[in-house]
């Protein structure tokens, strides 16, 4: 078997994230929980895993804005419920349970509306994303 290098060049932990033990906090959004996977520590930094569910509050908030995130990869795979997206250069998406979605390095997004059983699995890279408010597509900033 060949040996891969992780991207940070630290070793990787093997991880074991129990559903039994799960722990669901406050994180980016105020109307979602999450729940971390271990992959952030397991990787070194190099990918980040989480669950994220709606908590029932109904607000608007700032990702509902247009925004990217700085990252070089962003996987969701919705688990439950669905969620309407807008990108930069591809109009609006209704994703539902057991879609997937690729989202390219620095797309500009906004969330439309989404369930309240919406839940997905994020996967990102690198862990320590940021995600900055930016101006609308020119299209979308004329409608």
């Amino acid at each position: 078997m060949t040996e891969s290098k992780p991207l940070s060049g630290k070793a990787w932990d093997f991880v074991h994230n129990i559903a039994s033990e799960a722990k669901w906090t406050p994180g980016l959004r105020e109307i979602f929980e999450y729940r971390d996977l271990g992959i952030k520590d397991g990787t070194k930094g190099d990918f980040v895993a989480h669950l994220i569910r709606h908590n029932g509050k109904k607000m608007a908030d700032q990702v509902q804005q247009w925004h990217v995130h700085d990252c070089h990869f962003q996987l969701v795979y919705v688990m439950n419920g669905w969620a309407t997206f807008e990108y930069e250069g591809q109009g609006q998406h209704t994703i539902r349970k057991g879609d997937c979605i690729l989202q390219t390095p620095g797309i500009k997004h906004r969330e439309i509306a989404c369930s309240e059983d919406f839940e997905v699995l994020e996967i990102v890279s690198p862990s320590d994303f940021a995600t900055r408010i930016v101006d609308g597509p020119k299209a979308a900033a004329a409608e």
